[in-house]
C-alpha cells in the first residue's frame, strides 16, 4: 500500500510539473494557442463553405421558382383571355417577349398565338423573325433561321401555339428590337406583325 501510494503521488507530481512546464514555457504556450486558432479557423472556413453552397442552392431555387411563377402568370392571363368571352375570330398574338440572358450576346424570345371563334379550323402558316441590331454605331437587321437554316418557322395549331427559343448575336452588338410576321399559307400573305423590345 505504501509503494502504491508513493507511485500515485509521484505520478500526480509529474503531471503537475508537466503542466507547469507548459505554462512557464512561452513558446510552447504560443504554439498551443496557434494550434487552437488554426483549428477554429478551419472550422470557420468549413462553415463558410457550407453557407456559400447553401446560398448558391437557394439562389438557383429562387430562379427556378421565379420562372415557374412567370409561366403560371402567363397561363393565367391566357385563360382569363379565354374566359373573357372575346368573340373575335382568327389568329392573334397573345404575348411576344424578348429578354437578354446572363450570357453576353444571347437572347431568349417567346411568342404565344391564339385562335378565336366557335369552331376554328387548324391554322397553317409560317413565322418570320427579324432582329434590329446596333453594332459599331450602325444599325442592321438580321433574319432568324430555324434548325434547317430557313427563315420560315412552320406553325400548325387549332387554339394555342407557343414558341420559346434563343438566338445569339455578335458580342459587340446589342438587340434593339424584334419583329415577328405571321404568314397564312392559305391566303399566302402576312396577316399579323408585332414588334417588341428587350427587357431585363
Amino acid at each position: 500500500m505504501y509503494e502504491a501510494g508513493r507511485h500515485s503521488s509521484n505520478d500526480h507530481l509529474y503531471f503537475d510539473e508537466e503542466k507547469m512546464v507548459l505554462l512557464n514555457d512561452a513558446a510552447a504556450c504560443r504554439q498551443t494557442k496557434k494550434q487552437q486558432l488554426c483549428t477554429q479557423m478551419g472550422d470557420l472556413i468549413h462553415q463558410l463553405q457550407i453557407s456559400d453552397t447553401t446560398n448558391e442552392n437557394l439562389t438557383q431555387q429562387i430562379k427556378i421558382l421565379t420562372n415557374e411563377n412567370n409561366a403560371l402568370k402567363e397561363k393565367m392571363a391566357f385563360f382569363q383571355h379565354l374566359m373573357s368571352g372575346n368573340p373575335k375570330s382568327g389568329v392573334s398574338i397573345h404575348q411576344f417577349n424578348l429578354k437578354e440572358t446572363a450570357i453576353p450576346g444571347n437572347y431568349r424570345y417567346s411568342l404565344t398565338l391564339i385562335q378565336g371563334g366557335e369552331r376554328p379550323n387548324d391554322f397553317k402558316g409560317n413565322l418570320r423573325f427579324q432582329v434590329k441590331l446596333l453594332q459599331n454605331d450602325q444599325y442592321k437587321t438580321i433574319h432568324l433561321v430555324n434548325k434547317d437554316d430557313k427563315k420560315d418557322f412552320p406553325v400548325n395549331f387549332k387554339f394555342l401555339h407557343r414558341l420559346e427559343e434563343t438566338f445569339k448575336i455578335p458580342a459587340n452588338a446589342t438587340a434593339q428590337s424584334m419583329l415577328v410576321e405571321v404568314h397564312d399559307l392559305n391566303i399566302k400573305k402576312v396577316i399579323l406583325t408585332q414588334s417588341t423590345q428587350p427587357t431585363p
